[in-house]
């Protein structure tokens, strides 16, 4: 047998490096861009479908305070007894040394502006009879209109065609205002809220030689206010008395008996 029949058979392999188009790195890729704008257009949606109140209970899920106590370690060592979690050493936190019952406690602005809400609807339904009941008999209801804004709760009070709220060109009140004065008086007692007045007025003649529309219609805010004080609202709660004139018609036709109006606004808070 010859040495050439006993030699080893050598093979050449061709080796391939990465896996080019074939290689599966670029659909790790592909998922992971998916995946974030799957995540994207769920954030998307969450914001435009839930109310801000729903928003901040999900915010609050997803970050939980966790109040961390003052604590004593009981030594006189470099940090002279205190535990290296008081809130002198975390004043940054915010939550250094503050108890869990006092952040629990801690009211929540979204619950009061509902409690609010609620409140100033109830003296809404006690004039406007929305609930089927009202302390204003039907003949003064003529006289009122009323609205819940972001003021707060307006009470506005006008003038009818044929009857007026003052005296003409004066700021002397008629009986039926007040005792519409009295009314609402005695609803706003329901509230704590402050109040402001506000008069307006219907244009003049342009013949007339002195326009009197911004004293007249301060004149008649004053005299509302004072009727207020006198049905026992406290002066403190009154915030402001303000004469508008004749801007701001309530009616397009700028003399008409509907601009000669009052407005007493139940304000919000911070208002």
């Amino acid at each position: 047998m010859s040495a050439q029949a006993n030699a080893p058979i050598i093979k050449k392999v061709k080796k391939v490096s990465g896996g080019g188009h074939h290689g599966g790195a670029w659909k790790v890729a592909y998922a992971d861009f998916v995946t974030a704008m799957m995540a994207f257009f769920m954030l998307m949606w969450l914001l435009n479908a839930t109310t801000e109140k729903q928003r901040k209970g999900i915010a609050d899920y997803f970050s939980p305070t966790v109040p961390i106590m003052r604590a004593s370690g009981g030594g006189d060592g470099a940090f002279g007894g205190d535990s290296i979690f008081a809130d002198q050493t975390l004043v940054q936190t915010g939550t250094g040394g503050v108890p869990s019952q006092v952040i629990d406690q801690q009211p929540d602005s979204s619950d009061q502006a509902d409690q609010e809400t609620k409140a100033l609807e109830e003296v809404d339904k006690q004039l406007s009879a929305k609930s089927g009941e009202s302390m204003v008999s039907e003949l003064l209801q003529r006289y009122i209109v009323t609205r819940l804004t972001d003021e707060g709760l307006v009470i506005e009070l006008h003038d009818l065609p044929d009857e007026s709220l003052f005296v003409a060109d004066t700021a002397e009140p008629q009986p039926v205002l007040e005792e519409l004065v009295r009314m609402i008086a005695e609803a706003s007692k329901l509230v704590r809220n402050g109040i402001a007045v506000e008069g307006y007025v219907a244009a003049q003649p342009v013949v007339r030689a002195r326009q009197t529309v911004w004293d007249l219609s301060a004149e008649r805010a004053s005299r509302v206010r004072a009727l207020l004080e006198g049905a026992g609202v406290p002066p403190e709660r009154l915030k402001r008395v303000t004469g508008h004139a004749d801007r701001e018609p309530a009616a397009q036709n700028t003399m008409a008996p509907e601009n000669n109006r009052i407005k007493i606004v139940l304000l919000r808070e911070n208002r």
